[in-house]
Order: C-alpha cells, then sequence, then structure tokens
C-alpha cells in the first residue's frame, strides 16, 4: 500500500514539474516576442492585464473612486514600444445641509487615475515593458437638452525616462501628472474643457499572424 502511495505521489510531482515547465516556456516565449516588437503578442498581453485588472481587489491605499477609474480603463493602441489606453472620470459629490456638492470635478479624478495607470502601465505588466505609454482620460458632458457627450479632458504621454525622475512614493498624483507632461484645459470657471486627441493607428494584425500563437495554449 505505501508503494502505491510513493508512486502516486512521484506521479502527481511529474505532473506538477511539467505544468511549471511549459509555463516557463510559455512565459519565455511571450517575453521574446515582446522584445522583438510583435505587435499581436504585446496587444494579448495588455489585454489579459486589463482583464485581471478589471476584476481584482481595490488596493487599500487607492480610493474607491480612483479605482473605478482604472477599472473603466480599454486598450486603444499598441506598438512595439507604446500603450495607450483610455479611462473614464466623472465628478465626486457629498450630500451637505440637504444638497448636493461636488467635492472632485472629474479633472481632479482623472489626474488620480492618471497616476495610477501610469504606475500600473509602467511596472506591472508582465513580459513586456513598454518604452512610451499614453493614458487618455474621458468625461461626461451635459448640454441641457441633449444627450450627453463623452470627451477627452486629459491626455499624458509620457516615456519611462520621464518616469524614472518620478518618486512615485511621497509625491501626489497632480505632481505625477505634471512631471508626466499631462495636457489639459480649463474654462473661466475652472471647469475641465474637451481637449483634442490624436486618432489611433490601425489594429494589430489578427492572432493567426502571430510568431508566438504556440504561447497562448
Amino acid at each position: 500500500m505505501l508503494q502505491w502511495a510513493l508512486l502516486g505521489i512521484a506521479i502527481l510531482v511529474l505532473i506538477l514539474a511539467y505544468i511549471v515547465i511549459q509555463g516557463t516556456r510559455a512565459a519565455l516565449a511571450w517575453r521574446k516576442a515582446a522584445a522583438a516588437g510583435d505587435v499581436q503578442v504585446i496587444h494579448d498581453i495588455v489585454e489579459d492585464a486589463i482583464a485581471v485588472w478589471h476584476t481584482v481587489k481595490r488596493p487599500k491605499e487607492v480610493a474607491p473612486e480612483v479605482w473605478r477609474g482604472v477599472q473603466s480603463m480599454q486598450l486603444v493602441e499598441v506598438a512595439p514600444d507604446f500603450v495607450r489606453v483610455s479611462c473614464h472620470a466623472e465628478s465626486e459629490y457629498n450630500m451637505k445641509d440637504g444638497h448636493w456638492s461636488e467635492v472632485t470635478n472629474p479633472l481632479q479624478e482623472g489626474i488620480a487615475v492618471t497616476a495610477r495607470v501610469a504606475d500600473m502601465l509602467l511596472y506591472e505588466l508582465p513580459h513586456y515593458k513598454a518604452d512610451r505609454i499614453q493614458i487618455d482620460i474621458y468625461t461626461s458632458f451635459r448640454e441641457m437638452g441633449a444627450e450627453p457627450k463623452r470627451a477627452c479632458i486629459l491626455s499624458t504621454e509620457a516615456t519611462r525616462d520621464d518616469a524614472r525622475a518620478i518618486d512615485w512614493e511621497d509625491w501626489t498624483a497632480a505632481q505625477v501628472v505634471d512631471a508626466l507632461g499631462g495636457r489639459y484645459r480649463l474654462g473661466e470657471r475652472g471647469q475641465p474643457l474637451p481637449i483634442e486627441v490624436s486618432e489611433p493607428a490601425l489594429p494589430p494584425a489578427t492572432e493567426g499572424d502571430s510568431s508566438v500563437a504556440a504561447a497562448h495554449t
């Protein structure tokens, strides 16, 4: 009986070792393809990471409204050295003396979201390190009698070299976004205004064109 138990343990160990080896080989293939500039692989890596971020529990140090913005993230564009995403931000309101008052406007929320997303894109993507990132923050503009319109109010294009000059632990979100070159406009009352952003390039090739299609299995 003991011999059968030992045999079962040995087989289980071999199976686990095989799984680990296959996983390591797949990870190496992803890293190699991403480093070589395979756009489809980079696209899949970023999409997979965003899908995880959409579902994971909010970190304690991140405010709920900021995490909502993070979880609104959508992939817009990728290139061999570049990742572009969009996120959504809205005003936050509190009830005071029976009336709702705006605590933070969409731009303030967008700045906080941008700082967090920049950190994630630069340092938390598996198998790939982007040299350049772009984060576009959108909000809804409402006019009397018209349907809400979605427009960009903050766009931040930054490089990894820009990020190296930032104190991610101690700087405020506004300091981070300012250092990364965040671009926005303000109206006469200090309200955020729509800004122009470039159209994304063509989407990447289909998965069947990827040089590491085998790494997906």
